[in-house]
């Protein structure tokens, strides 16, 4: 106690509702220390939880353009013969890519 950098403490009052909007806050910023919470809001105004999820799906998308690519390899390999279907199907996965990223990014904070 005697080295304890916050030595002023702060008291106010809630409701109980007010008390359980300030508890479900915490919880979907995965925050479990109230005063910590507190102390962030009162110095900071607000907190940012960017959810990275959306991200899983350009890896589905990457993981299947792979696959068109491996297989348009392979079937190369075999024949030696590229043929512009396989391209184009390249180049539409894509910009399928390219478009699933830009509508993820815009709505980022």
């Amino acid at each position: 106690m005697a080295n304890r950098i916050r030595k002023t403490m702060l008291t106010f009052y809630v409701t109980d509702e007010e008390k359980e909007f300030i508890k479900h806050k915490m919880s979907l910023m995965n925050i479990t220390n109230m005063s910590a919470y507190l102390r962030k809001m009162a110095i900071d105004g607000h907190l940012i939880q960017v959810d990275y999820s959306q991200f899983d799906k350009i890896g589905e998308q990457l993981t299947g353009v792979s696959r068109n690519i491996n297989q348009i390899a392979k079937r190369i390999n075999a024949t030696d013969t590229v043929y512009a279907g396989d391209m184009q199907d390249i180049k539409q996965k894509q910009e399928e890519i390219w478009q699933l990223l830009k509508s993820i990014l815009s709505q980022l904070p």
